[in-house]
Formats: structure tokens, C-alpha cells, sequence
């Protein structure tokens, strides 16, 4: 497994996805990661490539530009690079998930943001993650 550091990635899951339905292969495999390591009750740091072009940008730099390592999902966990959905499968199903996992922040039992309530679709200012509207707060 390579050694990288996603910004703000240190102790942390980071994810570089995309929710767009372009290819289908591909948003699949991205909502499996996804939800292998929500059932793993983690947090996790979805950076969305399809409406984020620093995320892309970035995900390059990393990858140190090799297309096929472009295509989402990535998976980093404490800055090390798990790889795309087939290699994190295969430590889901080997079982060494949770041994990879061990230091990582865990989500709260019951814990919805308020922002997004969980729809992730559009940026949240709550818990950068997205969210199918904008929550404001007005004050009058």
C-alpha cells in the first residue's frame, strides 16, 4: 500500500467519489465503499470529484496523474492509500477492516447532520459532506 497524505487526512477516511451517474459501474462501486465503511459507524470525509474541481485537481496530485488511478472510488485511511473498490473489498471480506480502522474518529450512535440530514447531494456547510438543499439559518 502506497503512503500519501490527502489534505486533512491525517486519523481520518477520506473517499474521492463522485455522485454523478455517468457511469454506472462506477457509482456503484462508489456507494459500496461508501457503505462498507458507514457499517463500520466511521467518519468519513467524501470528497466528491464530480462537483468539486480542487477535489480532482488534488486527487491528481496524489495519484501522481495515472488515469487509472483517477477513477473513483480512492480510498485513504490515516493517509495510507486502501486503493479503488476492488482492493477495498477484499479487505472488507478478508476482514481487515476493522484492523485498518483502529484510531479513526467513529461516528455517533444516531447522529444525522442537521445540515444535510444525511442526503449528501450538495455541499454542506455542516459536515462538508452535500445535501440535496442548503440549510440557512436567517435571523431577524
Amino acid at each position: 500500500m502506497k503512503r500519501f497524505m490527502p489534505p486533512n487526512g491525517e486519523n481520518k477516511v477520506v473517499i474521492y467519489t463522485t455522485t454523478l451517474r455517468g457511469v454506472r459501474k462506477t457509482f456503484d462501486d462508489c456507494n459500496s465503499v461508501r457503505s462498507a465503511l458507514e457499517g463500520h459507524r466511521v467518519l468519513v470525509c467524501e470528497r466528491d470529484i464530480s462537483m468539486d474541481r480542487g477535489f480532482r485537481e488534488g486527487l491528481r496530485e496524489l495519484m501522481s496523474g495515472e488515469r487509472e488511478e483517477m477513477i473513483p472510488p480512492r480510498v485513504f485511511v490515516k493517509g495510507r492509500y486502501i486503493g479503488g473498490a476492488e482492493e477495498v473489498m477484499r479487505v472488507v471480506e478478508d476482514g481487515l477492516l476493522e484492523e485498518l480502522l483502529q484510531g479513526v474518529e467513529r461516528a455517533r450512535e444516531g447522529y444525522v447532520c442537521e445540515g444535510c440530514g444525511g442526503g449528501r447531494f450538495l455541499p454542506c456547510f455542516s459536515c462538508n459532506g452535500s445535501c440535496k438543499m442548503v440549510v440557512a439559518a436567517f435571523v431577524l
